[in-house]
């Protein structure tokens, strides 16, 4: 996070609603098989360029991750589960063409599991969710939504979780 500016003190996402989040990833099987794992791993920064260029498509903020040295992954946080399904489905968009490609070797049996692919996605209610941040630059959901003194909130998690839009 370099180069975002830390904000003082404690800290809570400005989120009304519902939250969608999705975890999307891959896992190197086969290390030694880069020419089947490499593209997969350079698709990711290529559609979230794609995204940072056409906010309309939803995605609000991401964070790229790694778990080991096998497995790689990104917390996207999404305006709506309509506008993921929409850019997930979209003939003009990166992610069409890149599934295309994976299906049709999986069609000629071409996929010889050196790469796994996963993703796991949520749409949490409001009251389903709350954050804290301790001396932090916006991340995470308050890179999404935006940041606003813990106090706005509550300064316990119950009370956070309790929060509703239009109740402060």
């Amino acid at each position: 996070m370099v180069g975002k500016k830390v904000v003082a003190g404690r800290t809570t996402a400005s989120t009304e609603g519902e939250v969608v989040v999705l975890l999307i990833g891959m896992r190197i099987n086969h290390f030694w098989a880069v020419h089947h794992w490499l593209p997969v791993l350079l698709a990711m920064p290529r559609m979230l360029r794609e995204l940072s260029r056409a906010p309309e498509r939803g995605l609000l903020s991401h964070v790229l991750l790694t778990a080991s040295p096998r497995t790689y992954y990104v917390v996207q946080y999404w305006e709506s589960k309509e506008k993921l399904y929409a850019y997930a489905h979209s003939p003009e968009m990166f992610h069409h063409r890149a599934w295309s490609i994976i299906n049709r070797k999986e069609k000629a049996g071409k996929a010889r599991q050196h790469v796994g692919l996963w993703h796991e996605t949520y749409v949490v209610p409001e009251g389903s969710y709350e954050s804290i941040y301790a001396d932090m630059p916006a991340f995470g959901l308050a890179s999404a939504h935006g940041q606003v003194p813990v106090a706005a909130r509550g300064r316990y998690a119950k009370e956070r979780f309790a929060h509703r839009a239009g109740s402060s």
